[in-house]
C-alpha cells in the first residue's frame, strides 16, 4: 500500500527543480498534493499532468494572509493537511559581507527564514486538527558552516536549524514531528544558472570530483529521504537533521593512489 494513502502534503516551491521532485513523488506514494508557488502557470501545468489529486494554490511564502488561503486550499480541497513541506528558497549573488546591501540581506532572510517561519505558523492549526503530522525544513549545508561570500544564505539556513528545533518542542505532544534536511549541492537551476543579480552560477566554480561521492546531488536523492522523514517509519523523530551532500562536509578524500 502507499505510504501516503489518503494523506494531504503541501510543498512550497513545488515547481521547482527539487520542488517538483518532492511532488511527484508523493503524488506516485497516493498523496494528495498541494503545489504552493509563485510561478501560476508552471503550477497550474503541474497540477494538471498529475490529475485530481494536485492542486495548484498560488503562494507567496513572505506574506502571511497568502499562507493562510494556501492551507485553507488544501482542507478545502481534500478535507485536512498532514504533511507540509518548507521546501521554497532563494540564493543570494555572490558578495562580501561589506559589498552587500541590506535589501538583499532583508529578501533573502524574508523568503528562506520569514516564509518557513510563516508557513509552521499557518500550518500547526491545521495538522492539528487532522490529528497530527510532519513539517521537514529544507536548509542546506550552507547551514551547517560558514561560506565566503553568501551571508544572508548561510545566515538564513543556520536559523533554520535553531526555528526546526523549537517547533518540535512545541508540537511534539500534538503529534506533529520537525526536522530539517540539509542537502550539498544539488543539480538544479537553483546552482546552474546565476542568482538574480549574480553574472555566474554556483555549479561554474565547483567541482564534486574531490570529494567521497564525486558526483552532484540528484532532486531524487532528497526526494527519498524527505519521503521517510515524513511517513510512518520515521514516527520517533523529530528535531533532527539530516545532511544529504555526498561527503563534501567531510572534505577532500584521498586518491587511492595517494592514500
Amino acid at each position: 500500500m502507499p505510504r501516503f494513502d489518503n494523506q494531504t502534503v503541501l510543498v512550497t516551491g513545488g515547481t521547482g527543480g527539487q520542488g517538483s521532485s518532492h511532488v511527484r513523488a508523493f503524488h506516485a506514494e497516493g498523496a494528495n498534493v498541494v503545489i504552493g508557488g509563485i510561478d501560476a502557470e508552471r503550477g497550474a501545468a503541474l497540477a494538471d499532468e498529475l490529475g485530481p489529486r494536485a492542486r495548484f494554490a498560488r503562494l507567496d511564502v513572505t506574506d502571511e494572509s497568502s499562507w493562510s488561503a494556501a492551507v485553507l486550499a488544501a482542507e478545502s480541497a481534500f478535507g485536512a493537511l498532514n504533511v507540509l513541506v518548507n521546501n521554497a528558497g532563494v540564493q543570494n549573488p555572490p558578495a562580501t559581507i561589506e559589498n552587500t546591501d541590506q535589501a538583499t540581506w532583508s529578501r533573502i532572510l524574508d523568503v528562506n527564514l520569514t516564509g518557513t517561519f510563516l508557513g509552521i505558523k499557518a500550518a500547526a492549526p491545521a495538522l492539528r486538527r487532522a490529528a497530527g503530522g510532519a513539517i521537514v525544513n529544507i536548509a542546506s549545508t550552507m547551514g551547517l558552516g560558514g561560506t565566503a561570500h553568501y551571508a544572508p544564505y548561510v545566515a538564513s539556513k543556520w536559523a533554520l536549524r535553531g526555528l526546526t528545533q523549537t517547533a518540535a518542542l512545541e508540537l511534539g505532544r500534538d503529534d506533529i514531528r520537525v526536522n530539517t534536511i540539509h542537502p550539498g549541492v544539488i543539480s538544479t537551476a537553483f546552482i546552474h544558472e546565476p542568482a538574480a543579480g549574480a553574472t555566474a552560477a554556483i555549479a561554474e566554480f565547483y567541482s564534486p570530483r574531490p570529494f567521497a561521492v564525486p558526483r552532484l546531488g540528484e532532486p531524487a536523492d532528497v526526494t527519498r529521504l524527505l519521503l521517510f522523514l515524513t511517513s510512518s517509519d520515521a514516527s520517533f523523530i523529530t528535531g533532527s537533521e539530516y545532511v544529504i551532500d555526498g561527503g563534501l562536509l567531510l572534505g577532500p578524500a584521498l586518491q587511492a593512489e595517494t592514500a
